[in-house]
Parts: C-alpha cells; sequence; structure tokens
C-alpha cells in the first residue's frame, strides 16, 4: 500500500496543536516538522503533489521515535507513527536503503548465528581496544552519521550469547498443567542476559515445561525503518516455530517484542494463512508484566527496603497499554518503597537505533528521563524493555548517578 491510500486518516488532522505537549522531539527542538502536525502536513503535501519525494524529506521523516505520544494526546487519534512507518517504507522503495540497514536487516536478523557472530566480534573490539582505535581513525562513521558518539552507550558486550548458554529446548518445571513459550528478543539475548535468567526461573517456578523458542528477531527494527518486506519475512520465520509446538501461553521479557508479536496479523493480508496463523498466535502472546501480573510467584525475601521508581516503555504504555500492572506488582513486594517517577511515559530516547544517526536528539530527551529520574533518589529504576534498560543506563552512567537499571523479572527473581 502507498501513502496516497492512508490520505483520509491523514486530513482527519485539525492542526490543534495538542500533539506538540507530547511529542519529545518537538520539546526538544520546537521544530513543527519534528511533530506529528508537521509530518502529517508534509505527507499530505506529498499527496497532493505539492512537494516531491527527496533526500529533502529524510529528516522529518526518520527524526520520529514513534513513540505514540502523540496518538495519546490526539482528539481524532490519528496513528501517525503507523503512518510515518508507511511513508518510511515507500521513501526507501523509491529513494533506496542504506547499505548498513541492508546488512543488518538482510544478513544479521534473520540468522540469529550470523548476529551472535556479529556480537561476537563487537565484544572482542570493545575488550582488546580496536573500538577506541577505530574511533579516533573515524572509521566508525561509515556505520552512520553519528556512530562514533553512539558507540559508547553500551557499556560491555558479553562474548557469548544467552542462547549459548541457555540453548534452545524445554525446559522442565515445578509447575503442574502450563506449557509456557519463552521468545527471547535480541536484546536479552546479546546483552541484557541477566533479566533472561531471572524470567527462565520465573517460568519454570509455574510452568510444567517452558520451552526456549529458537526464534530469530521478532521484526521491530525492521518494520520501525520502514522495511516492511523484512519485517514480514521474519514475521514468517517465527509463526513457522511457533507452529511447530503447543504452547498455553507465548512469554516474552521484550516490551517491544510483545507489542510488535501481538501486531503481527497487521503485517499479512486476512485471506493468507500467514495471517491467520498470526491472529491464532497473538492472542498466546503474553508481556512477562502480564504474566506476573496474572500468574502468583513467591514472593521474594529482601535484607532491607529498597526505593524503587518504574520507567513506562513506549511498547508497553502505549503500544499495549500496560501501565497499571507494573506498579501493582512492585507496590505489593515486601521491602520496596515506591515512588512514582515524573512524566514516567516520557520516551528513553533509544527508539532501535535512532542515535546512530540523531545522537544530539537523543541524548535531548534521554536527559529530560534522567533529570527526572533524580527527583525520585531511586535505589532502583525498573522497567519491561532490553532496549529502555540501555539507553537509561547510559544515562545514569552519564549523571554520575548509582541508580541500578533492571527488569522487572530481575527483581521477582532475588
Amino acid at each position: 500500500m502507498e501513502i496516497t491510500d492512508f490520505y483520509d486518516e491523514i486530513a482527519h488532522c485539525n492542526k490543534c496543536g495538542f500533539c506538540q505537549v507530547a511529542c519529545p522531539i518537538f520539546r526538544s527542538t520546537g521544530h513543527e516538522t519534528g511533530v506529528a502536525r508537521g509530518r502529517l502536513a508534509l505527507l499530505r503535501a506529498i499527496i497532493e503533489g505539492r512537494l516531491d519525494w527527496s533526500d529533502d524529506i529524510e529528516g522529518p521523516l526518520f527524526d520520529c521515535l514513534l513513540c505514540g505520544a502523540c496518538t495519546s494526546n490526539c482528539f481524532p487519534a490519528i496513528p501517525t507513527s503507523d503512518l510515518v512507518i508507511r511513508a518510511r517504507s515507500e521513501y526507501l522503495t523509491r529513494v533506496g536503503r542504506k547499505p548498513i540497514h541492508r546488512l543488518l536487516f538482510d544478513q544479521l536478523l534473520p540468522h540469529p548465528n550470523r548476529l551472535h557472530m556479529a556480537a561476537r566480534a563487537v565484544a572482542l573490539t570493545k575488550k582488546t581496544g580496536l573500538s577506541n582505535l577505530a574511533r579516533a581513525l573515524g572509521l566508525l562513521r561509515i556505520f552512520g552519521r553519528d556512530f562514533a558518539s553512539a558507540e559508547g552507550i553500551i557499556k560491555t558486550f558479553p562474548v557469548k550469547a544467552l542462547r549459548d548458554k541457555i540453548r534452545p529446548g524445554v525446559y522442565e518445571g515445578s509447575g503442574k498443567d502450563l506449557t509456557i513459550g519463552y521468545f527471547i528478543g535480541c536484546g536479552v539475548d546479546i546483552i541484557q542476559q541477566k533479566t533472561g535468567v531471572a524470567t527462565l526461573e520465573l517460568l519454570r517456578k509455574k510452568g510444567h515445561q517452558v520451552h526456549v523458542l529458537d526464534n530469530c528477531c521478532c521484526g521491530l527494527p525492521a518494520w520501525s525503518y520502514g522495511d516492511v518486506q523484512t519485517a514480514q519475512k521474519l514475521a514468517q520465520k517465527n509463526l513457522e516455530v511457533l507452529e511447530s509446538g503447543q504452547y498455553d501461553v507465548i512469554v516474552t521479557d521484550c516490551s517491544s517484542c510483545a507489542s510488535f508479536l501481538k501486531k503481527y496479523p497487521v503485517l499479512f493480508p486476512e485471506d493468507d494463512d500467514r495471517g491467520t496463523a498470526a491472529k491464532s498466535f497473538s492472542t498466546k502472546i503474553r508481556d512477562m508484566i502480564e504474566w506476573l501480573d496474572h500468574e502468583t510467584v513467591p514472593m521474594p525475601a529482601t535484607d532491607s527496603p529498597v526505593r524503587v521508581t518504574y520507567h513506562d516503555p513506549c511498547h508497553a504504555a502505549r503500544g499495549q497499554g500496560i501501565m497499571k500492572q507494573p506498579r501493582e506488582l512492585l507496590q505489593k513486594l515486601p521491602g520496596i518503597e515506591y515512588v512514582e517517577l515524573p512524566e514516567a511515559d516520557w520516551c528513553c530516547g533509544g527508539a532501535g537505533a535512532y542515535a546512530l544517526s540523531q545522537y544530539d536528539l537523543y541524548r535531548r530527551v534521554l536527559d529530560r528521563k534522567i533529570a527526572n529520574l533524580k527527583t525520585t533518589e531511586a535505589d532502583v529504576l525498573a522497567t519491561s524493555c532490553p532496549a529502555c534498560i540501555i539507553h537509561l543506563s547510559y544515562g545514569v552512567r552519564k549523571h554520575g548517578l548509582k541508580t541500578r537499571v533492571c527488569h522487572i523479572s530481575e527483581i521477582y527473581n532475588r
């Protein structure tokens, strides 16, 4: 589908400007092209022939975080993020993809083994100091305009992926009847491995069997970039994995993965067999927060009171409507003093690989989040998205805070 097919939705914008209040990019720059009203006006101008597809519109199309805050503040509830993705897709068709994205989406994300090898290479360059040399020589620019600045966001890379330690297969649990499929996202597999270990232990406490799935990337990075075809291919590979077993529920500890897995039905035509399979499995997908809220897990002991606050990932709060559950989960844990984070649903600025090309904007959005965190004086900042953990941890380090950033699974599995 071309962007012209969405003209009626775009035309629903009445230019009221309520999106300005909610948009992290507009609040950081004050530029009209950085807010939903401006982006929709741009798309309307393209459809009406007043503006051509060219490199000039790349900025307004690709500097959107896709956080969805604008839609939450929009009276007609215009799905601006989805419309921007459709526009990105058409832009890429007309202008072409960049080499780094072809490498990532075609050669790495569909193939976990290749992704693991690439991550291992990055880990070794960091460990040996080669990444510092590459930065000094300016070699990192080939991966993105701001890659040299963004390279330090991830402090360390584990040499081995989580699925090198926890192999796909069946793990017996202490529960009675529940058969659980555990979908490991790329962030947990490659970087946030403590989260994966904690999640598996929690799932085994309630499940009769936990099947660690041999899945690939959920497809969200490709979809967000506008590479719809690659997102469909990744979704199809994962549907084949899901169809190979019988699961009562499929749990993931990545809110971004959970949100997109639930969205699989929109990737395929309704009369497509893949669309039918996607509808069937999307009803079984559970974000780890949802699963913890639904299941009774033994309460962990605690040595001393801990002050905890919570960050709402965009793909949990606006992508799935999950906001009340994590707060209730934290508040009922013994030994935890829960304090609400101001602007808890303010985007962390991560948005996938956003920092690689928009590092300055990324830092402005992230710095506002960390400024709010400082007011809580929290010992722990909990969340449910591995990508958010990466960026929030970076913000904490840059601001010299001692706050621990972790997944809610790690708190429940103390």
